[in-house]
C-alpha cells in the first residue's frame, strides 16, 4: 500500500478526520438549530447564500496573508478560525446582531481555512495515487461520522446549544494539532498564468456548489423538518447515513471496474442524479426519507474521488495551488449562491422544498460534462479513483 508511505498526508487525514468530528457533528446541525432559533425556512437559505456571498469578497485578502505566512501556517490559522464560529450559533435567537456577526465569523473561517486546506493537500500529495489517498481520507470521515452526529443530537438535548456547540468548537481548534509536524510550503509572490489553469476548476466547482446547495443543504433542512425537528431523530438519521456509506464503500471499491474509467464516472453522477430524484419524491416521508438519507452516502462512494481526484491534480500541475483554489472556491460559491438563492425563492413563492432538492440536477449535468471532457484526456487517474473505497460526501 504506498499511499501509506506519505507521512505527510496521513497527518493531513488525521487533521481531516478530527475536524470532521466537529463538522459532522455540530456542524452538520447548524441550519437545524438557525429553524429552531426562529429563522424560516427561506432565511436560513439566504443565511447560507450570504456567507460565501461574503467568502466571495474576502478572498482578495487571502493572497496577503498567504504570502509571508506559507500554506502550512495558514491552514492552521484556518482551522482555529473555524472553530469561532460555533459558538456563535447558540447566540442567535432569531434575527438580529448575533445572526449578522455569525455570517461574517463563518465566512471568515471558510474564507481562509477551504482554499489553503485544499491548496495544502494538493501540493502535498502523490498523482500516482491521489484516488487512494482521497479513499483513506473519506473513510477516516466516514467512520467518526457514525458517532458524531449522535453526540451532537444528545448535547443539544441534553445539555443545550451552549455545551454542544462549545464542544464542537474545542474539537474543530484540537484538529490543528496534527499539522505541527507537516512541512511548509511557500507561496510564490506572482505565478503567471494561475489564473487560466484554474479557469476548469472554477467552472467544475460552479456545479458542485449548485450540488451542495440542494443535494446537502437543501435536502438536511427538508429531513430536519420531515422529522418533527427532533435534534436526536435528525442526528440518528446522519449517523446510519455515514454507518451505510463505511459499509459500502468497501463493497463498492470491489465492484467498479477499474479498467474502465469512464464507467465509474457514469455510475458516479447516474447514482447522484438518482438519489437526488428520490429524496424529492420522499420528502415527506419519514421512515423512506431516512432511507433515502442513508443512500446517498453511496454517493460519497463514487463522487468524492471522481471529482477531487481531477480538481487536486489540476491544482497541482497548475502555477499556484492556492491560486488556483482560490479561484475554484470562488466558483463554488458562486454556484452554491445561486442554488440556495433559487431555493429560498421557490420556497418563499409557496413550492414545496422537494422543487428545490431538484435545482442540484442542473449542476449535475454540468459537472458530468465537465468532468467527462477531463477523464477523456486524463483517463487513468479515473481508474486510479475508482480503486478507492470512500465513503460519503465531505465538503460538498
Amino acid at each position: 500500500m504506498a499511499f501509506f508511505h506519505n507521512r505527510t498526508v496521513n497527518l493531513l487525514n488525521l487533521h481531516t478526520a478530527v475536524s470532521m468530528i466537529a463538522l459532522t457533528g455540530g456542524g452538520a446541525f447548524y441550519s437545524a438549530y438557525l429553524l429552531t432559533a426562529g429563522l424560516s425556512v427561506p432565511l436560513v437559505l439566504l443565511v447560507n447564500a450570504g456567507i460565501v456571498t461574503l467568502r466571495f469578497v474576502l478572498r482578495s485578502v487571502l493572497l496577503t496573508i498567504a504570502i509571508p505566512l506559507g500554506l502550512r501556517r495558514l491552514v492552521i490559522f484556518g482551522a482555529i478560525l473555524m472553530a469561532v464560529q460555533f459558538p456563535l450559533i447558540a447566540e442567535v435567537q432569531g434575527t438580529g446582531t448575533a445572526l449578522l456577526i455569525l455570517i461574517f465569523a463563518s465566512a471568515f473561517g471558510d474564507t481562509i481555512y477551504w482554499p489553503s486546506y485544499h491548496a495544502y493537500f494538493a501540493s502535498l500529495g502523490d498523482e500516482d495515487h491521489r484516488g487512494q489517498q482521497l479513499g483513506i481520507r473519506e473513510a477516516l470521515s466516514a467512520l467518526v461520522a457514525v458517532v458524531s452526529p449522535l453526540a451532537a443530537g444528545w448535547l443539544l438535548v441534553a445539555f443545550g446549544p451552549h455545551v454542544a456547540f462549545d464542544v464542537t468548537a474545542a474539537v474543530q481548534a484540537l484538529s490543528a494539532i496534527p499539522l505541527l509536524w507537516t512541512p511548509n510550503i511557500a507561496v510564490r509572490p506572482s505565478a503567471p498564468g494561475a489564473f487560466r489553469a484554474a479557469l476548469p476548476g472554477v467552472a467544475l466547482f460552479v456545479g458542485d456548489g449548485c450540488v451542495a446547495a440542494s443535494y446537502v443543504v437543501i435536502w438536511q433542512i427538508g429531513l430536519f423538518l420531515t422529522l418533527g425537528k427532533s435534534y436526536t431523530a435528525y442526528g440518528g438519521a446522519l449517523a446510519m447515513s455515514a454507518l451505510v456509506g463505511a459499509i459500502g464503500g468497501m463493497l463498492l471499491g470491489r465492484l467498479i471496474d477499474s479498467g474502465k474509467g469512464t464507467r465509474a464516472l457514469f455510475l458516479a453522477i447516474a447514482t447522484l442524479a438518482f438519489v437526488t430524484v428520490l429524496r424529492a419524491a420522499v420528502l415527506s416521508y419519514p421512515v423512506l426519507a431516512v432511507i433515502a438519507n442513508a443512500l446517498g452516502a453511496l454517493v460519497g462512494c463514487l463522487y468524492v474521488p471522481t471529482m477531487m481526484t481531477a480538481v487536486y491534480n489540476m491544482a497541482k500541475r497548475s502555477p499556484c495551488a492556492l491560486r488556483f483554489h482560490i479561484l475554484a472556491e470562488g466558483g463554488w460559491d458562486v454556484g452554491f449562491a445561486i442554488g440556495c438563492g433559487l431555493g429560498a425563492g421557490m420556497v418563499a413563492l409557496g413550492l414545496s422544498l422537494r422543487y428545490a432538492i431538484l435545482l442540484a440536477l442542473i449542476g449535475v449535468a454540468g459537472v458530468f460534462r465537465l468532468l467527462y471532457r477531463y477523464y477523456g484526456v486524463h483517463a487513468d487517474e479515473l481508474i486510479d479513483a475508482s480503486q478507492t473505497q470512500p465513503e460519503e460526501l465531505a465538503k460538498i
